[in-house]
């Protein structure tokens, strides 16, 4: 009878570890997508406090550095020696970077600091996906795409409302702290709940295989980051860095057939799925992260809105990206299929990309708000279908590099989308603003095409109506472009084979009806 009662608790035991190590996941991810949004709001006090105006650019650019760079290492080393163990220690890294950066003296030591919380933050998000590929089948996976699409719609609302709250009553330093708490509490609930087997590989680390692809993902991230800001496209320096990162990754790309162990095994790109899932992963990256940079740009200079709640202005497309990313994680996982997601999500974003660029002076906000929403449907079809077909598509020996290159995909996407778009919006904004405002338009523009509230309200009338026609036709040629690259993702989801999901879906028989044992406990 003890032995009966024993066998029917145990299935609820284990599905509760999972739901506490889920937690744990979802703090943990929290940390990686809050903490540049908290910090971004508290750059202005920052400088006022450290000085270094001319280094600010520095304390976010050192951070995403690392994280690119990190990113793939992260993933192969937890292939190699145990999941756990290495997800752990990326976690104490990140906070060991916040603390310090948190104590920083100088502009210089912040920078230096932010690159060591960087390098943290390039294992967290990693090894969330990785150990939720471990723990669960791709086909119960769906069930918690809205829950990660949640955490990621509250960071990206909530993270500018926290850090003006934070920095105007703690001070700017807590925009570091803040993140020790919950990172302590992640570590604990993951240490006590969490069992993976543990690993030892023989072989050594492709330490020439990471320093090449360190040196191309950085090269390519300074380009994206310098090209058309610190330096002009065409100048040296960034020839210089286009020339170094080609060679890094052609010697990287050689180098990773001949190596022992790789850092990137090569053949999980002979997976057709997992190669398009990498190319549409690039392309979301690409338009989400120009789209959160422009919306709120528009909807304070043109349509009047508060920058203070600027996370609030996404809402629509936001609050429509989980509500689709919800019920496609519930309809993969009832049905085992996908193929339509990908599909319709980049309609979907082609369609709202292009509305988003029909935008003018007298667009009103319920029409923007429409326009985003239709953008966000698309989003939510995409953005944790990619990684589930991206890992259902490689063996579990891959998982790790699997996650991280779909990460570093969406990375360095969002790094080009920021950079192509902002240089296409900044020259036509400077542009229109020559050619309406004349002389004085020019003058105002001649540094940044980006003018905040306060500077917008000490133009005269007639250079504000100018500047505010410049940015509608600023955004009409940055949504324009990311339609027109959008149809990229359409071409290759149309490419994509419906693989059976890994894992069994709902079973009817009371036989069957027991969870799978995900986590030891």
């Amino acid at each position: 009878m003890a032995d009966t009662q024993t066998v029917e608790t145990e299935p609820d035991k284990k599905q509760r570890s999972v739901r506490v190590v889920l937690l744990a996941l979802m703090i943990t991810m929290m940390l990686a997508m809050l903490d540049n949004m908290i910090v971004g709001t508290a750059m202005p006090t920052i400088v006022g406090e450290l000085g270094g105006l001319e280094h600010l650019s520095w304390v976010v650019t050192a951070y995403t550095l690392a994280t690119a760079a990190a990113t793939p290492l992260w993933g192969k080393l937890g292939d190699m020696y145990g999941r756990k163990g290495v997800f752990m220690s990326s976690i104490v890294l990140f906070l060991i970077g916040s603390a310090l950066s948190g104590m920083a003296q100088d502009m210089g030591q912040l920078i230096g600091f932010r690159a060591v919380q960087g390098l943290g933050a390039g294992g967290l998000m990693v090894g969330v996906m990785a150990i939720i590929g471990d723990l669960i089948p791709p086909r119960e996976r769906g069930k918690y795409q809205g829950m990660m699409a949640g955490v990621m719609a509250l960071a990206m609302i909530g993270g500018p409302l926290v850090g003006g709250t934070i920095t105007d009553n703690w001070g700017w330093r807590w925009s570091f702290y803040i993140n020790l708490p919950l990172g302590v509490v992640s570590l604990g609930l993951i240490s006590a709940v969490l069992h993976l087997p543990k690993k030892r590989a023989q072989a050594r680390i492709d330490y020439l295989g990471a320093a090449l692809l360190t040196v191309g993902i950085t090269s390519i991230v300074l380009v994206t980051t310098w090209g058309g800001t610190e330096y002009a496209w065409t100048s040296a320096r960034i020839m210089e860095l286009i020339g170094i990162g080609v060679a890094a990754l052609v010697g990287f790309v050689f180098w990773q057939t001949k190596a022992t162990e790789p850092v990137v095994p090569l053949h999980i790109f002979r997976s057709r799925n997992f190669t398009l899932m990498s190319i549409i992963g690039f392309i979301t990256g690409f338009v989400m992260f120009g789209a959160t940079l422009f919306l709120p740009l528009y909807q304070q200079s043109v349509q009047g809105a508060s920058a203070t709640n600027s996370g609030l202005l996404l809402l629509p497309m936001l609050g429509a990206m989980l509500v689709t990313s919800m019920v496609a994680g519930r309809i993969t996982t009832n049905s085992g299929r996908y193929y339509v997601f990908p599909v319709l999500g980049s309609a979907l974003m082609i369609v709202g990309l292009y509305l988003l660029s029909t935008m003018d002076t007298g667009t009103s906000r319920l029409t923007s708000g429409v326009f985003m929403a239709v953008v966000g449907l698309g989003m939510g079809c995409l953005m944790q279908i990619t990684m589930l077909v991206a890992q259902n598509s490689v063996e579990m020996k891959d998982m790790g590099v699997a996650s991280s290159s779909t990460t570093l995909f969406r990375t360095l996407g969002s790094s080009f989308g920021v950079a192509i778009m902002g240089a296409l919006f900044n020259h036509r904004v400077q542009d229109v603003m020559a050619e309406r405002g004349g002389a004085l338009g020019s003058k105002v523009t001649e540094q940044s095409a980006q003018l905040d509230a306060k500077s917008l309200e000490k133009l005269p009338d007639a250079v504000r109506e100018a500047y505010q026609v410049a940015v509608s036709a600023g955004t009409h040629s940055a949504f324009l472009l990311g339609a027109i690259v959008a149809m990229v993702a359409l071409v290759a989801a149309v490419f994509v084979k419906e693989v059976p999901l890994k894992g069994a879906g709902p079973q009817k028989s009371a036989e069957d009806a027991a969870p799978a044992p995900l986590v030891e406990v």
